[in-house]
């Protein structure tokens, strides 16, 4: 007897293995991948603009960092003691505005060499809902904690969606014509903008990427929500607050990830990897022993194996 209805998620090809190069954003969801790909030691850039929800603040990062835009003071605003870009997360914000006009800079050189270098580039889109400046118009990544009064709240239809989407795509292919794509929608519930608003959200936002994938070769569809909504439909998959995946249901969506868009020699070296990470968490009794000496020496040289085959990892 079954009791899960198991979703058929088709292998794409090119995989992803050791020698390729990532580049994650989007919304919090792309960080908890993240995290993962940073544990068994892939190369990567994630989220550097921090955690971006919507389209449009993702196809702004790319837009500025494929045209080799410069911030200035004009682009920063001053509110509750702290400087802010409304094109960035809060992390990035500082008391000092040369330190993040430095920042923002710095992001965006590093995002055009990477996004050029790329072999794949997962996006995470996470809501359909955003908030524009009044004055001036302009949809923001943020609002870092101003008055809800300065902006205006807004559904985004797929039409428009799929053009932001497709925007994206063709910015990153103007420098890297090779680059695979990947796209998922976050399985974080917006519930804030209500329980109607937030389904009415992730509709348009899975409308919107399957119709803008259909044309382009190396693209593809994960789906998290879907792992989330209709797999592990229960509570106990959810974190304390109700609307985040539990690590448990992390666990869960990468495990499917990584067995339909990793390399089957790739998922045999991360498991080497994770020993290898396990071992060197591992606290001996007496750590004078000769056993644990043994453990340490053969430690290192598993550590030097896989160095010498992918000198980027560091451990």
């Amino acid at each position: 007897m079954q009791f899960q209805t198991k979703i058929p998620i088709q292998e794409q090809e090119p995989k992803i293995d050791y020698t390729s190069k990532l580049v994650l954003l989007g919304s919090c969801f792309s960080e908890n991948i993240g995290e993962k790909f940073t544990y068994f030691k892939f190369r990567q850039l994630q989220n550097p603009f921090g955690i971006l929800f919507h389209p449009f603040a993702i196809e702004n990062l790319v837009d500025k960092a494929v045209n080799q835009f410069v911030y200035t003071e004009k682009n920063l605003v001053f509110h509750n003691e702290q400087w802010h870009c409304f094109d960035a997360h809060s992390r990035l914000s500082s008391p000092d505005k040369i330190q993040l006009l430095e920042t923002l800079n710095e992001a965006l050189q590093q995002t055009y060499k990477e996004l050029k270098e790329a072999s794949h580039i997962i996006i995470t889109y996470g809501t359909a809902w955003v908030y524009q400046l009044k004055d001036p118009q302009k949809f923001v990544a943020n609002c870092h904690k101003i008055p809800q009064r300065e902006f205006d709240k807004k559904l985004i239809l797929a039409e428009k969606l799929q053009e932001n989407i497709q925007n994206t795509i063709e910015l990153i292919q103007q420098i890297n014509p090779s680059a695979a794509f990947i796209f998922t929608v976050s399985p974080v519930r917006h519930i804030k903008d209500g329980f109607v608003e937030n389904q009415q959200s992730k509709s348009a936002l899975i409308t919107a990427v399957h119709q803008s994938i259909t044309s382009v070769k190396k693209a593809s569809y994960f789906p998290s929500y879907e792992i989330m909504m209709d797999e592990l439909r229960d509570y106990r998959f959810y974190a304390q607050d109700m609307l985040h995946p539990s690590d448990l249901a992390i666990d869960y969506i990468w495990q499917r990830f990584v067995e339909t868009r990793l390399t089957q020699s790739t998922q045999q070296m991360m498991q080497e990897i994770d020993k290898i990470q396990k071992g060197m968490l591992h606290k001996a009794f007496n750590q004078e022993s000769e056993a644990h000496q043994k453990f340490l020496i053969k430690l290192e040289l598993s550590k030097k194996t896989l160095i010498e085959k992918f000198p980027f990892i560091n451990f």
